[in-house]
């Protein structure tokens, strides 16, 4: 029987998985129901040693000698850090070995409580990979640590071999022993191919051929990274979805579309690609982590471990574009038309909608009318959206690529980015920003660097307007004060302070008519149109 204990089960079923054969255990009790499990399972031969200093190189001797992984696992408290020379001796001499620590709970560090102290990365550079297991109770707890006993272990010989430590802190009862089975446990691959071709990422291209609904995701990229003519080719045969942080090709709108349909798990895949960066679209997001059975592979440079929809088959550490050039010659059989037409269809649909309606005055409305005017446009241009509803409403009405700071997404600094942006182009760079984005950043301005061809368009709906919209959040006084950040600010002191050109809109002519002041108005300095969205101003 193994232990009640969750981590302790994904942790040993993993271990095997990962074909760690041969474990060095010290005495404790923390680190008992571990040792317990590992020498349950029958697949790991344990090796008793009192000495923990002594462990950690009998343990390296081990791997040296069959040029295997060995696991070390010791109890909580000094003992971590008696391995230490021997994990320095590893580090350097390159040998996979894995080090399990039992931990106490986290609320007991520096608390005065027997053999506690910070465990987590004890070890600091001298491993490779450092994870700290939740205890499972709930089924985001048990992805998370599943994922990251995977990340640690894939660390064990990514770029050379080396020690890796998996610190398991377990809160008692420590010994109950009554699951009868190790839990079944996603692995996750990852290669890295010499050189990309079909026999380098086969496992890859065999589940992509074999799909019936594959879909092809890509996040945040430079512009034109990825071949347009290899996107079209592919969109014959698979649902490609690139939102406008890529702007590669195929459905842009899948984040309002899939909000729209009454019943959008008919369009489940049953195999994902995923290349780039980050995604905007937080419905999409959702809807991809419930395709639990769906195959899911995951296409970056750095084969770092990125599980955004929560169920990763495996990496490709590689460029993508060489990877989707082999997609190509392996596609899916001509059934998967009928999944990618699907997706087209609806997205159409949706977006003859999106063109039909008209607006009332609004952020919607601003970005809409700013956006097809920009398609008429003449001139060279680029445009930096700031996050939150302002990259929202790009997604939506945008018909080019577009730069946003959407690596941790954070209000901070879009100004200043599209006014670094702005120094060194040519043509016009063009902000659309959100007023707390605004005046958060408004020093952007307060300084001589900038020119006539930095324009900025200005949301200025009095406040955190996106948090009104996040579900379960109260709509009164009290929240729109202190969460919501109501104001009634403008920016035209700070455009005069700056000698940035200003205009005001309160309206849907005087939006219109500024967005023309702001793509065509010739001027040595920025310009501002601030659309004032505050109501009852």
């Amino acid at each position: 029987m193994y232990s009640d204990k969750e981590q302790i089960n994904i942790l040993t079923s993993l271990l095997v998985a990962h074909g760690v054969t041969k474990a060095v255990v010290c005495p404790g009790s923390r680190n008992a129901p571990i040792v317990h499990n590992l020498a349950e399972c029958g697949a790991i031969a344990c090796y008793p040693i009192t000495d923990e200093r002594s462990a950690g190189f009998y343990a390296l001797g081990m791997a040296q000698q069959n040029k295997g992984r060995v696991a070390v696992c010791v109890t909580s408290g000094t003992a971590l850090l008696n391995l230490a020379p021997a994990v320095a001796e590893a580090y350097y001499q390159r040998v996979p070995l894995v080090i399990v620590s039992a931990d106490r709970p986290k609320a007991w560090i520096n608390q005065q409580d027997g053999q506690t102290l910070p465990q987590a990365d004890a070890l600091g550079p001298l491993v490779k990979k450092a994870v700290s297991l939740p205890e499972g109770r709930d089924e985001t707890e048990r992805w998370h640590c599943n994922r990251l006993v995977n990340e640690a272990l894939l660390a064990l010989d990514h770029h050379g071999a080396g020690p890796v430590h998996i610190n398991v802190p377990l809160s008692e009862p420590l010994f109950r022993f009554n699951v009868e089975t190790l839990p079944a446990q996603r692995i996750i691959r990852r290669l890295v191919p010499r050189s990309v071709d079909s026999a380098d990422i086969h496992p890859l291209l065999t589940g992509f051929a074999q799909a019936r609904r594959p879909l092809i995701v890509i996040g945040q990229l430079p512009e034109g990274a990825l071949p347009s003519d290899c996107i079209g080719r592919l969109a014959s045969r698979a649902a490609v979805i690139s939102e406008v942080l890529s702007y590669a090709g195929g459905i842009q709108n899948a984040d309002d579309l899939i909000a729209s349909l009454p019943n959008a798990d008919t369009l489940l895949p049953d195999f994902i690609l995923h290349l780039g960066g980050m995604l905007i679209g937080k419905n999409l997001k959702a809807f991809l982590r419930r395709a639990s059975k769906a195959e899911q592979w995951l296409v970056n440079e750095t084969g770092e471990v990125c599980d955004t929809f929560m169920h990763l088959t495996g990496m490709v550490e590689s460029a993508p574009t060489a990877v989707l050039r082999c997609c190509l010659k392996t596609l899916p059989k001509e059934e998967a038309e009928e999944y990618a037409t699907l997706w087209n269809n609806a997205s159409q649909t949706l977006q003859q909608q999106r063109e039909q309606e008209e607006l009332p005055f609004s952020e919607a409305a601003v970005v809409k009318h700013f956006e097809a005017q920009l398609t008429r446009a003449s001139f060279p241009f680029r445009v930096h959206y700031a996050n939150s509803l302002p990259v929202r409403l790009a997604n939506r009405y945008a018909h080019h690529h577009v730069g946003c700071n959407r690596g941790v997404n954070g209000i901070e600094g879009s100004l200043s980015t599209a006014a670094g942006m702005s120094v060194g182009e040519s043509g016009k760079v063009f902000c659309v920003i959100g007023d707390l984005s605004f005046f958060y950043d408004q020093n952007a301005l307060w300084n001589r660097n900038l020119r006539g061809n930095f324009r900025i368009l200005l949301l200025n709906n009095g406040g955190g307007g996106i948090f009104q919209q996040v579900q379960g959040m109260p709509s009164d006084a009290l929240h729109r004060r202190l969460v919501c950040a109501e104001h009634t600010t403008h920016a035209e002191g700070i455009c005069r302070q700056n000698d940035v050109h200003y205009l005001s809109a309160c309206t849907t002519d005087e939006m219109k008519a500024g967005i023309d002041w702001l793509l065509n108005a010739e001027s040595e300095r920025p310009i501002l149109l601030e659309c004032n969205l505050i109501p009852n101003q």
